[in-house]
């Protein structure tokens, strides 16, 4: 038999109705246990598949979650869907992965695939600098969690890190070491809030212990080693040099180090570096990096959960808003200086 077995093939091998036959399959308590038997033994052998979408149609519930990241090529956004599917696949949820490549337009594109795939809820890390697109998927009565990148939204949960708390943790521990021109390489547009906030953690580091914030030492990039190597020409082409390198971004911090590296500067003696996202690779490098823990598994089960939980609470109607804030963590490492 082929895929496109439909109940009333069923009914016709069982000569019984397609009504009941659909009524079996789909656990009505009014159809008997030995008839129940029948139609899934019969469907099985015949390679009967349900149409879910239909179901999901008919029922208004898939069991599948859409879920967007900018992209899946890291650690921590691997790391977020493993804490995700952890959490819903134990509740019987499937999940569909998407990838924005930090791009607004194929952003909107992912959304309107899975409202159209009918799931029942969605997951996203945003990269877009409005929410134009993400009001569809509230119009459409589906409940939308961010994680990592959220938008001020009503009725819409967040699970995230305190950003600021990062960059300021990682900012003090240049200074506490001795560093005083201290640079900070943002690995996305200030307009999205990590990056604005990590930025504002520096900013308010430097302040605290007086020291001048310099606009040629901030720089913006994307997320890659590549980038990493530009901003630190950039940074050394300037008449004073910097003593230290805040990345917003691991990969932008090992693409500084090789850059640094290859012009025979010492790290961490002459320019100290630290991270952000504790990707496995910073500590299995020779000089391994410094970095702050977002503990993104944590973050996907957290995020997991606050949905299950509003689900209970409001039936699926999604009007439940929380706002899960998790705190980073500096991991040290051998690219900055102890303390003195």
């Amino acid at each position: 038999m082929n895929n496109k077995v439909t109940i009333y093939d069923i009914a016709k091998e069982l000569n019984i109705t397609a009504a009941t036959v659909s009524r079996a399959l789909n656990g009505n308590p009014n159809i008997s246990e030995k008839t129940r038997k029948k139609v899934l033994s019969m469907a099985s052998s015949m390679n009967y598949k349900q149409n879910k979408l239909a179901l999901a149609l008919k029922s208004g519930k898939s069991n599948y979650i859409g879920v967007i990241v900018p992209r899946i090529n890291t650690n921590f956004f691997g790391s977020v869907i493993r804490g995700l599917e952890e959490e819903l696949n134990a509740k019987g949820y499937n999940i569909i992965i998407c990838q924005s490549h930090n791009n607004e337009e194929q952003e909107s594109k992912n959304i309107e695939t899975l409202i159209d795939s009918h799931v029942d809820a969605i997951f996203i890390s945003s990269s877009s600098k409005n929410t134009t697109s993400l009001e569809k998927i509230l119009k459409g009565n589906i409940p939308l969690i961010f994680f990592d990148r959220k938008k001020m939204m009503d009725n819409v949960s967040s699970v995230t890190i305190d950003d600021f708390a990062g960059g300021y943790m990682a900012t003090k521990h240049l200074i506490d070491t001795g560093c005083r021109r201290i640079a900070h390489i943002a690995s996305g547009p200030l307009e999205i809030e990590i990056f604005r906030e990590r930025h504002r953690g520096y900013q308010q580091a430097l302040a605290d212990y007086n020291i001048d914030y310099r606009k040629e030492y901030c720089l913006c990039t994307n997320s890659s080693i590549e980038d990493g190597k530009k901003a630190v020409e950039i940074l050394f082409n300037l008449d004073e040099k910097p003593d230290a390198i805040f990345s917003a971004s691991d990969f932008v911090a090992l693409g500084a180090i090789q850059e640094l590296q290859a012009r025979n500067i010492k790290v961490p003696d002459e320019v100290s570096v630290i991270g952000f996202a504790n990707e496995p690779f910073t500590d299995f490098l020779e000089l391994s990096i410094s970095t702050v823990d977002q503990f993104p598994i944590e973050m996907g089960r957290s995020a997991a959960k606050v949905y299950l939980s509003q689900e209970d609470e409001n039936k699926g109607e999604g009007k439940v808003q929380k706002k899960v804030v998790l705190e980073p963590k500096l991991i040290l490492r051998k690219s900055t200086r102890s303390k003195n």
